[in-house]
């Protein structure tokens, strides 16, 4: 039965795109499938509003029907429906009426009679559905299809031809295609639940996500800023590119901790050896203080055993223990250079490459088999309470709707204050209290993001936070909504400087 989420558009020739089920939902059973189909349906409708595009689907036993509006819409959506969770393959075809051998011959010279022209090529025909009420058989019309386009052709090659002409029989209907675009496969995403991943912005924690996210699970993500604005910058860059292309059908949110403070505490209190060892645990707490705000059931990580010293196998037994919650690492078992593989075909590869790592809290001898024991005593020695606190502050970023460019507009950034201006403080009361700009108010940035729209329209505003980059999302939301608003360039820090 049609799954009618929108408004029915008015058909047109060549404007339907053919969606196949992967694997993993054609072997589930009927109640199990049509759940999860349902949900594949509603994420492809997320992923073609991204692009505006209006359509109306049809679930059918092992594939979905995607009506647009045009062959031009059809043509756009095929390969952002490739980037959908569940899909196994797509294809926009040119659906045709026939009711006999004839009339499919017909319509395949047709359609594929300029494409063979010169080349070798093959064709495909298969029948679907009720094959009681098809009186053809595939190997027939392959057969009798093939004749026809021969003359046309450098020859029949069914090997590996340079062109393959497709051919699906239903009753009284059938679909002609000239490729099929290979999808992700997987499950559909959000039919798992919820899990935080700890991410760095580097090859590896980019391709577990979008490995875990395979699997149906919906994610958050937490990172755990060890290198100022420009890991940050970069970090976000690299989560956006897998929000937006491989997220159709949730709102991922990005969780940024500044890690600053809980890093002097580390290294004042703790021994050199296990620094790694502590840190990683110390992120997996405040990981899971983020998922028990969002309802998330586990925590994914990019380790991969023995790829850096806290990844040997011991010393992520020592790690794992800091939570209670699973943790889910589909990298475990892959070399570098399968990881860098997904990397590239994802998109992530040349942003990934750029991110710098974070060396201060490496040493020149790590402990590669840390006890448990050994572990408990070091970070007993911690106030962690500073991290309870980083955790509680943190800022929390919807990566499908932030603009980085804005980070760079010139429209947006300031970096002098005029005496008229209505200055906002974004960071946390503790940053405030330690030092402010004169007049400036406090009103921390995920209050001023609920709160923005009942501020006064006749103030001049700028804001400013720790990195410039809070500010400048915020500046934006407010300007599009006709407020006048600047975001003061690079952070508090640089505003210090040039005020004192």
């Amino acid at each position: 039965m049609p799954d009618d989420i929108s408004t029915s558009p008015g058909r047109t020739a060549n404007s339907l795109v053919l969606v196949r089920y992967s694997g993993d939902l054609t072997t589930k059973g009927r109640l199990t499938r049509q759940h999860f189909s349902k949900r594949l349906a509603r994420n492809i409708k997320d992923a073609l509003r991204s692009l505006a595009l209006r359509s109306r689907i049809e679930r059918r036993h092992d594939r979905l029907h995607v009506q647009l509006e045009s062959e031009s819409d059809a043509r756009a959506a095929a390969p952002l429906i490739a980037q959908v969770f569940g899909v196994q393959s797509v294809a926009q075809v040119a659906e045709r009426q026939w009711s006999t051998r004839e009339d499919l011959v017909r319509h395949g010279v047709e359609l594929f009679g300029d494409a063979v022209t010169g080349k070798r090529f093959a064709v495909r025909a298969r029948r679907v559905g009720d094959r009681s009420r098809i009186p053809v058989s595939s190997a027939e019309l392959a057969r009798d299809l093939g004749t026809a386009l021969l003359p046309r052709s450098a020859g029949v090659d069914l090997g590996t031809p340079e062109f393959a002409a497709q051919v699906e029989i239903g009753p009284g209907h059938a679909h002609f295609f000239r490729e099929a675009l290979r999808g992700p496969a997987g499950l559909p995403l959000g039919v798992e639940g919820r899990a935080v991943a700890l991410v760095s912005g580097g090859f590896d924690s980019a391709v577990a996500a979008w490995q875990i996210q395979k699997r149906g699970v919906a994610l958050d993500y937490v990172f755990c800023n060890l290198g100022g604005r420009t890991h940050l910058l970069g970090t976000l860059r690299v989560m956006k590119h897998i929000a937006d292309h491989w997220s159709h059908g949730a709102r991922p949110h990005f969780h940024a901790i500044e890690f600053e403070d809980v890093s002097q505490e580390l290294q004042r209190a703790c021994t050199t050896r296990y620094w790694q060892v502590v840190l990683k645990r110390l992120m997996l707490r405040a990981a899971s203080a983020v998922a028990t705000e969002r309802g998330a059931t586990a925590i994914v990580t990019g380790d991969a055993i023995g790829q850096v010293s806290s990844q040997t196998l011991q010393n992520l037994a020592a790690i794992s223990r800091a939570t209670e919650l699973p943790i889910l690492r589909p990298l475990v078992g892959l070399n570098k250079d399968e990881i860098l593989h997904t990397a590239r075909r994802i998109g992530t590869f040349e942003l990934s490459k750029v991110v710098g790592e974070y060396c201060a809290l490496v040493p020149a001898k790590p402990s590669t088999g840390a006890r448990l024991s050994v572990v408990e005593a070091e970070e007993a020695r911690l106030d962690l309470g500073l991290l309870d606190r980083a955790a509680a502050e943190r800022s929390i970023f919807e990566l499908r709707s932030i603009n980085l460019a804005t980070l760079d507009d010139p429209e947006i950034q300031v970096d002098a204050i005029s005496h008229d201006a209505t200055v906002i403080d974004l960071r946390s009361k503790p940053a405030y209290q330690s030092w402010h700009y004169p007049g400036a108010l406090l009103l921390e940035f995920n209050e001023a993001m609920a709160s923005y729209p009942s501020f006064d329209r006749s103030q001049h505003y700028v804001l400013y936070c720790e990195f410039g980059l809070k500010s400048a999302h915020l500046a934006e939301r407010m300007r599009a909504e006709g407020f006048d608003a600047a975001s003061y360039q690079n952070g508090a820090a640089t505003l210090q400087a040039r005020s004192s």
